[in-house]
């Protein structure tokens, strides 16, 4: 569940930071990746070299280091977490992030964060009682952010009652459970296709498109996010290889067509979101051709439909579908649809500021094969990824 998982542990100045050192213990004993970032005060209560030493990684606590003038960037940092958890979270840091006061690396970190939140507070019962204290944690479930209650025993003031940290087995078992909650798709197999063909013309020179694999590769996470082993079949790409995901390259339509024909009838899921050629040259020069005419043909047959061939082969499958439209966006993406036995597809179209190839957001329709269509705003790829995967899980 949490193996290779990337967590970001933040430590607030609680008395009960101590704790943080076995939460981290704990989470790179199930495999997974932690860093530590730390408030001044947190440093106070338990030392970075403690933290670093049980996850391994650098702890960060300050914007840059000074004697470096390395940037410690808090944006990378909110974006490589998978999730994060707050553990010690004090009451004048859940002020902080309930109300958007960026003061720290930490609250920066919180305030940057695309994934899902875990806030373990800590404090003195009186605190933990006070009207601003449980507004606060108010606002922060409005922002979806997932609290892990505190207990109730002795205070470090020497009052009894709430207020004391989870005990941090306690705090494992609760994030293990609900990741376990979240992942409608575990035990589920799950083939994802991303980026552009290269249709070759001679040993150099080749027929491609300006597709990235972005939307796809992003798929392909949030599938795995969701509990599903997945195989990605890559066209040519600079994207980096998601960690835990078979990824297997290619370069050709026909390369593509056998890689997912090979993987299709042991898959519970495909997402076919590659930009893949409609036609390649009839032949292909064995060296390189040269400039010797004003005027050049190639003469092009049609690749074979990878979609529409899994469409007739399919059995019980979930099988998405893109379309990448220019005009009569709908008609044309009904008509595929239903031409290639889908049960959903995803159209968007180049006509749509921030969406199409090479682009960070996108914008989509999801039309399923009932024709429900349900329309989302621009997004990030990565948030996109999440609409589409949830539509997926729905159907199983």
């Amino acid at each position: 569940m949490l193996k290779d998982k990337n967590i970001l542990l933040g430590v607030c100045g609680s008395i009960a930071s101590y704790k943080s050192a076995e939460i981290v213990r704990l989470f790179v004993k199930a495999g997974a990746n932690v860093k530590v970032v730390m408030t001044k005060d947190a440093t106070s209560f338990i030392t970075p070299l403690t933290l670093s030493t049980l996850s391994k990684n650098q702890v960060y606590s300050t914007y840059a280091n000074t004697e470096t003038g390395t940037w410690n960037n808090h944006v990378e940092l909110a974006l490589w977490a998978d999730f994060i958890l707050i553990a010690p979270a004090t009451a004048n840091s859940l002020a902080k992030f309930a109300n958007g006061i960026c003061d720290n690396l930490l609250t920066a970190v919180y305030l940057s964060a695309k994934c899902n939140v875990y806030v373990a507070p800590a404090m003195d019962l009186d605190m933990w009682k006070h009207k601003s204290t449980q507004n606060n944690i108010e606002k922060l479930k409005s922002y979806a952010n997932i609290i892990i209650a505190p207990s109730n025993g002795e205070l470090a003031s020497g009052l009894h009652g709430e207020g004391r940290l989870a005990e941090p087995q306690e705090i494992f078992n609760f994030i293990a459970n609900d990741l376990g909650a979240s992942q409608p798709l575990k035990n589920k197999k799950a083939l994802v296709t991303a980026g552009p063909t290269f249709e070759a013309i001679d040993p150099v020179r080749f027929i491609g498109n300006h597709s990235s694999g972005k939307m796809g590769y992003a798929i392909a996470k949030e599938l795995q996010k969701q509990g599903a082993e997945v195989t990605l079949i890559s066209g040519p790409t600079s994207l980096t290889a998601p960690d835990g995901i078979k990824v297997v390259n290619i370069t050709s339509a026909s390369e593509m067509l056998y890689a997912c024909q090979k993987a299709f009838n042991t898959t519970d899921i495909c997402v076919m979101s590659a930009a893949v050629a409609d036609y390649t040259p009839q032949e292909v020069a064995s060296q390189k051709i040269k400039k010797n005419t004003d005027e050049f043909s190639i003469n092009l047959k049609k690749t074979t439909d990878i979609l529409f061939t899994l469409g007739e082969a399919k059995k019980n499958q979930i099988l998405v579908g893109f379309a990448l439209e220019t005009n009569n966006e709908e008609e044309n993406a009904i008509t595929k649809l239903q031409r290639k036995n889908l049960d959903f597809i995803v159209l968007n179209s180049l006509n749509d500021s921030g969406a199409g190839f090479k682009t960070n957001t996108n914008k989509i329709t999801i039309i399923d094969k009932n024709l429900v269509k349900t329309e989302f705003i621009l997004k990030s790829k990565e948030e996109v990824a999440k609409d589409i995967c949830n539509k997926v899980a729905s159907l199983i």
